[in-house]
């Protein structure tokens, strides 16, 4: 009988087709199974199912079974997942792309909303009692009509975020990538900037949807971020380490930009504090991609690339 791990603490109903399909499913007792309590484990195992925060690294690859034959993560990104190390023994590494881009693109959204008209922030003031009274100058924000949207990186996220900005709100587009979609420019009206450093000029609010990589960790750092208009806004739902977070605690702290929100961070153990004491930041605790639709379709995506593996056939989604 094939054996196939959760690493993840999880209903086993979710995994009914591959129950139903004769495969023995075994499930991690914590939510995010630390690369600890997986040492010894891939051994008895033909398949995993993982996702982020169950990091699985080259120790733990190398004391795999010969019998191992794919490791499917629910979600987008790969970078907890040692892909050299799977590569050198033949072990498949899938994710789900486009499970999740509409949940995390209205996460987004929502998050320059929060930002631009400084809802969180009102938010606390009401909860500490501070609010006695309309008051006409009381929490000026911005609209975000008309505004230059700056995407970095125009994906499945990328894009859905888009389409939102440009039907429901108006705001002019531009984008950076490293392919160019023509395609889409056509059908939205949205622009290329070939060039990262004059998007970051030319937004009044950035927002960040790439995956991380070598060569975009840290993509945004003090040069660039210190090209950014007085009064514009960086959104981050990616990973936290594309952006360079001391650099932008920096520029936020002199006033160098407006404000920032951040569904991710560099240490997502231990959130920088600094970010916790400023009024103009909002934070959200990796959720943008916490949907109930979304899980069902990331669980259904990854299931659908452990069975293509297990049955000898190429998975669908297949990261290198």
């Amino acid at each position: 009988m094939k054996k196939i791990f959760i690493a993840r603490k999880a209903d086993k109903a979710m995994f009914k087709t591959l129950i139903d399909l004769g495969y023995q499913i075994d499930i991690s007792k914590n939510e995010l199974t630390n690369c600890d309590e997986l040492r010894g484990v891939l051994k008895d195992y033909d398949a995993v199912i993982t996702t982020i925060g169950c990091n699985i690294d080259k120790d733990i690859i190398k004391e795999a079974g010969k019998q191992l034959k794919i490791i499917a993560t629910t979600s987008v990104g790969f970078d907890h997942i040692d892909i050299d190390a799977c590569k050198a023994k033949n072990i498949y590494v899938t994710n789900t792309p486009g499970a999740n881009s509409w949940c995390v693109a209205e996460h987004t959204v929502g998050l320059i909303l929060d930002a631009t008209h400084r809802i969180s922030e009102a938010d606390r003031f009401v909860r500490k009692d501070a609010f006695h009274g309309f008051d006409f100058n009381l929490f000026i924000g911005d609209e975000i009509k008309d505004n230059i949207i700056g995407i970095v990186g125009l994906g499945n996220i990328g894009k859905a975020v888009a389409k939102i900005l440009i039907n429901g709100f108006g705001c002019k587009v531009y984008y950076y990538d490293c392919k160019r979609d023509e395609k889409f420019e056509k059908e939205y009206g949205i622009t290329f900037v070939p060039e990262l450093e004059d998007l970051m000029k030319a937004s009044d609010i950035l927002t960040i949807h790439v995956p991380l990589q070598n060569d975009t960790k840290y993509l945004i750092h003090e040069y660039n971020l210190n090209l950014m208009k007085k009064d514009a806004f960086l959104i981050n739902t990616s990973r936290g380490a594309v952006v360079k977070e001391q650099a932008l605690i920096d520029v936020l702290k002199n006033n160098k930009i407006r404000g920032a929100a951040m569904d991710v961070f560099e240490d997502e153990i231990n959130v920088n504090k600094e970010f916790m004491t400023m009024d103009n930041v909002v934070l959200t605790p990796h959720i943008a991609a916490s949907s109930d639709e979304t899980h069902k379709n990331m669980v259904k995506a990854a299931m659908k690339n452990v069975i293509q593996a297990l049955e000898n056939v190429q998975p669908e989604d297949l990261v290198y």
